[in-house]
């Protein structure tokens, strides 16, 4: 019993020490909307009250019938009470209505605003976030918390507001018939508290042990319903394999969760039968006062409906503040998510941008590694690109191509040495200003669900591009052709998201390439540009670089060497670091790793030059 009682008051004491968090919902609800926070928590209040109203008003109903009856049977004295009694139930549930007007108003703001804040939380992390496997879980149970738990904090807030000001009146109703009796009205709450408090600690323990598990059925949902499988999950005939594999982890998390509900209810049970048996013990003693003269009939009428109300209020109020705790636990999870901070931040004092670029870009002994990782991606690295060059990186996988673009465009920061434009460090310039310096096309660009013209005119926001600088980078991608086929040419919705129209993948890299180029950065940076493209496709693309490129400093990573050879210098790349560099012919006159590829990638060309032939 002593073990008992001391764990009950050692999660008392924790569900108290989650009344920051209670305040942090509330100052969530203040901003968001303050004025109807207001609204909501005056109207909480006044139901607060109205109860107690309801209870002194029995009382003076009860006495005037009993007096009527003995006195002649004049109803007069009992029309005040009546009708203040009526007054009071009807504006009780008058103000039940206004309250679930005035929660889903709120709830509404609320949801948006917190969404708001995860929006804005999640663009400003770092790179190295949304690769680590611990940020994921973290973002799945806050996601999953922020439509719901802020605003069901708040419900339990205003519950255990109107609750505990009902419950204290209810206890002064009490108290002129005995000291014990409000003691006993506790008391009697105490085991519903008991269960909500063990629930939400082991619904908390259990969600934050299962979360993995959660994300990998949430991955096995998406390959079996998602487009971009689609065609595998035939081919390979894995829709079956797929769905037992999703069947055991959900089986696993059901099992789990109704083991859990199972335990709860009979705990609510339990807890019911000793409230049940507290009225009953009170009760009888009422009785006997009665039976002795000791007490009037309108006294037992407002003493059974004060402390049977007083009884569901104080296992209403024992019961919010538990879910107080249980809420304030899963808010914690969105509330960490939005303290996250990102390491990758603007300078106290950022140095004014370069104008242009007049000298290059300089990579001084440059040491990374990706969070995670034992191996350095890039180990003592330097390089310099001139200012107006065109240089290609070339290299085998993993040796780092892309690590060079993500140290440029500082998603990520070096360990050791520095990158440079003009002889700036990148980390004395403003991260908004050093991106405006550089246009990237990625590897795998992003398929905007927009226009045509839409998708390109997202290379540059700020500038509001026009239709002839949206067409003009169009055509200078090659896009211009793909688009043109569309039946209503630019202002063709792309992408299945929407009902647009799909294109294939060298046609979505073309719109990409076309985004790229409509902003003019004096630094423009392409990974791996023709790598969906066909032969002739990339023919004519290679024909519109060195235009493309005009007055620009490009950096092209590519595994073809038809792209590369295109460029002023190649820098070829092994183990994280530069391995040679020259002109096409440069290096292959060298005999070095450039010529063995050169050699091998023309060997393996052949046989298909051929069978076109």
């Amino acid at each position: 019993m002593a073990n008992r009682s001391r764990e009950l008051a050692r999660k008392l004491g924790d569900a108290l020490r989650s009344a920051p968090l209670l305040l942090r919902a509330l100052e969530l609800a203040r901003a968001a909307a303050p004025g109807w926070t207001a609204l909501w928590l005056a109207a909480l209040v006044t139901q607060g009250l109205l109860p107690v109203a309801v209870v002194y008003l029995t009382r003076a109903l009860v006495d005037g019938i009993v007096s009527a009856r003995s006195g002649g049977g004049s109803l007069v004295p009992l029309l005040p009470p009546a009708l203040a009694m009526a007054a009071a139930l009807v504006l009780t549930e008058a103000l039940r209505g206004v309250t679930r007007w005035l929660r889903t108003v709120l709830g509404e703001l609320l949801r948006d605003h917190v969404a708001e804040l995860m929006h804005e939380r999640a663009a400003a992390l770092d790179l190295a976030c949304f690769e680590s496997p611990e940020y994921y879980d973290r973002l799945h149970r806050a996601r999953a918390d922020a439509h719901t738990r802020p605003l069901l904090l708040l419900e339990n807030a205003g519950a255990v507001l109107q609750s505990g000001i009902t419950l204290a009146a209810m206890m002064g109703v009490l108290l002129p018939y005995g000291a014990w009796l409000p003691l006993a009205l506790l008391a009697s709450a105490l085991p519903t508290f008991w269960v909500v408090l063990e629930s939400t600690v082991r619904q908390h323990r259990w969600r934050l042990s299962a979360t993995p598990r959660e994300r990998r059925a949430w991955y096995y949902d998406w390959l079996l319903t998602s487009r971009d499988s689609a065609a595998e999950m035939r081919l390979f005939d894995l829709a079956a394999h797929f769905r037992a594999l999703y069947r055991d982890v959900r089986r696993t998390l059901s099992a789990e969760q109704i083991r859990l509900a199972g335990a709860q209810a009979r705990s609510e049970a339990l807890a019911g039968a000793a409230a049940l048996a507290s009225l009953a013990v009170v009760m009888v003693w009422t009785a006997a006062r009665a039976v002795r003269g000791q007490i009037t009939l309108g006294d037992i009428a407002l003493f059974y409906q004060a402390f049977a109300q007083g009884q569901g209020v104080t296992r209403s109020l024992f019961g919010g503040v538990g879910q107080i705790y249980a809420n304030s636990l899963f808010l914690g999870d969105l509330l960490d998510f939005l303290a996250l901070r990102p390491a990758v931040v603007d300078p106290d004092v950022p140095v004014a941008l370069p104008v242009g670029l007049q000298r290059g870009i300089q990579f001084r002994g440059v040491t990374f590694t990706y969070p995670g990782s034992d191996r350095p991606a890039l180990q003592n690295f330097s390089l310099s690109i001139p200012a107006g060059a065109v240089v290609a990186i070339v290299g085998a996988n993993g040796a780092g191509k892309s690590t060079l673009i993500k140290l440029l465009c500082r998603l990520y920061d070096p360990q050791e040495g520095s990158v440079e434009i003009d002889g700036v460090d990148v980390r004395a310039l403003a991260l908004r200003d050093l991106r405006r310096m550089i246009s990237v096309l990625f590897q795998e660009p992003v398929h905007y669900s927009e226009t045509a013209a839409g998708n390109i005119g997202l290379g540059d926001l700020p500038a509001r591009p026009g239709v002839a600088a949206i067409e003009s980078a169009a055509r200078a991608a090659g896009a211009d052709v793909c688009i043109e086929r569309l039946p209503q040419g630019y202002e063709a919705l792309l992408g299945r998201w929407f009902g647009g129209h799909e294109l294939s993948v060298g046609e979505w890299q073309r719109i990409a390439l076309a985004r790229a180029v409509l902003r003019n950065a004096p630094i423009i940076v392409l990974d791996e540009p023709t790598s969906a493209m066909d032969s002739w496709a990339e023919a004519d693309w290679l024909a519109r670089f060195r235009i493309l490129a005009d007055g620009r400093t490009g950096i092209v990573v590519t595994h073809r060497f038809t792209t590369a050879m295109r460029a002023d210098v190649i820098h070829v790349f092994a183990d994280g670091r530069v391995a040679e560099s020259g002109t096409h012919e440069a290096l292959l006159r060298r005999g070095g790793r450039y010529a063995t590829s050169w050699q091998r990638q023309s060997a393996a060309s052949e046989p298909a030059s051929a069978s076109q032939a």
